[in-house]
């Protein structure tokens, strides 16, 4: 058997649990189709997804012009090294280009870590010839799961039972402009944090932070490295977050929506940060493969010719109102935090039981540090779509006892 589609969730769960690694904490359900912001298990029952692929599908699952994409390009070239040229990936660079405002170079890899290994990996190159090869990152960050890229995941949680650390980063606390600029020492060369944070609850920086953190940079010349893998493509209803202000970084990190949903991550540098990157110093075997590179193509083309990121900005509002409305009835709800398609919704109870009770319900959401409940719908989501997933969120909250 090398397929699920005539098997049962017990089946399909019964199999992982026996033939896979147990890292993951899931819930009782085997997915088996999806189509824009719904899913399907294998008996059939559909779910509104308000989570679609962690962040990854930004477009909703199988979007259409990703589908179509991808299977054309599969029975044409689905991957040669790096050692050659290819169409799809010298076109996708120019289109990160030209949508970021700094002039951009792209590296393409395969996923978030990658790209922010490959944005250390840069920054400590740039800061060699002056001796500089530290990295201040923020408290409540999350930049990956491998050595480098968690050592700058300022979280001790996740370092627990894999130390000793990397040397080499410094970590100052979110938002904190002084205490950023106190970490800075005479080998620091670069400052490295997301525009909003999401894994750390969907924290949207205090008013000047990043242009702070910019002025700082300039000050002690350092690279600003913007990590974009979750605020990047549109979920914040711009391009790329760091364009919600007015600061231009130095490199951004992207991954998760990038694709449309395959697996694909970039760094997008300033053409003086990134010739750095000589023959040899870095590398991705699958980084910007045919295939991959095609559906980062589609992406991009969907989100402008449907309007989507207008729609995100639409979206992005009425959440808000929606979760402002819910917050003033509702003594559960602490705070709401909402940029685009980036939503926190702050509880003073553990959100695991309501995000089982929403699932019971038919709706998918995400629970991160405990109790903060996240939201990354697709843009496409339509309207109907958005108030009966606010219904059910609503009616669960309500449900429960303060």
């Amino acid at each position: 058997m090398t397929t699920s589609d005539t098997l049962s969730s017990e089946q399909v769960i019964s199999l992982a649990k026996q033939h896979l690694t147990q890292n993951y904490t899931r819930y009782p359900v085997a997915l088996v189709r999806g189509s824009n912001s719904w899913v399907w298990d294998a008996e059939g029952n559909r779910y509104l997804d308000f989570f679609p692929g962690w962040g990854c599908g930004i477009l909703g699952h199988c979007p259409p012009r990703v589908v179509q994409a991808v299977q054309e390009q599969v029975a044409t070239l689905i991957h040669v090294p790096n050692t050659w040229y290819t169409e799809p990936q010298a076109l996708l660079g120019q289109a990160l280009g030209e949508r970021t405002d700094f002039g951009g170079v792209s590296f393409f890899c395969n996923s978030g870590t990658e790209a922010n290994e490959a944005a250390i990996k840069l920054a400590r190159l740039n800061g060699k010839p002056k001796n500089k090869y530290k990295i201040v990152t923020l408290t409540g960050s999350f930049h990956g799961r491998t050595m480098g890229a968690l050592t700058a995941t300022a979280q001790p949680k996740y370092h627990a039972g894999v130390e000793p650390m990397l040397p080499g980063f410094n970590y100052a606390p979110w938002g904190d402009l002084d205490a950023v600029a106190k970490a800075i020492d005479g080998e620091t060369c670069a400052v490295m944090f997301e525009p909003i944070q999401g894994e750390g609850g969907v924290n949207v920086p205090p008013a000047g932070f990043l242009e702070g953190v910019r002025a700082l940079c300039d000050q002690h010349g350092l690279l600003l490295i913007l990590d974009e893998v979750q605020t990047g493509m549109g979920r914040t209803g711009k391009w790329f977050g760091y364009q919600n202000w007015d600061v231009k970084p130095d490199i951004i990190t992207l991954a998760k929506a990038l694709a449309g949903g395959v697996a694909m991550g970039a760094l997008v540098a300033r053409p003086e940060v990134a010739e750095k990157l000589k023959p040899g110093t870095h590398a991705a075997t699958f980084g910007g493969n045919p295939l991959a590179a095609r559906a980062a193509l589609a992406t991009i083309e969907t989100i402008e010719q449907e309007g989507l990121l207008e729609r995100g900005v639409q979206l992005g509002a009425r959440f808000l109102q929606r979760f402002t409305e819910l917050k003033e009835k509702c003594p559960l709800v602490t705070d709401v935090r909402v940029k685009g398609t980036m939503i926190g919704v702050e509880l003073n109870v553990e959100g695991a039981p309501v995000v089982q009770a929403c699932l019971e319900n038919g709706l998918l959401i995400n629970c991160t540090h405990q109790t903060v409940l996240r939201l990354l719908p697709a843009l496409t989501l339509s309207d109907e779509q958005l108030e009966d997933g606010c219904d059910i969120i609503a009616d669960v909250l309500l449900a429960l006892k303060p």
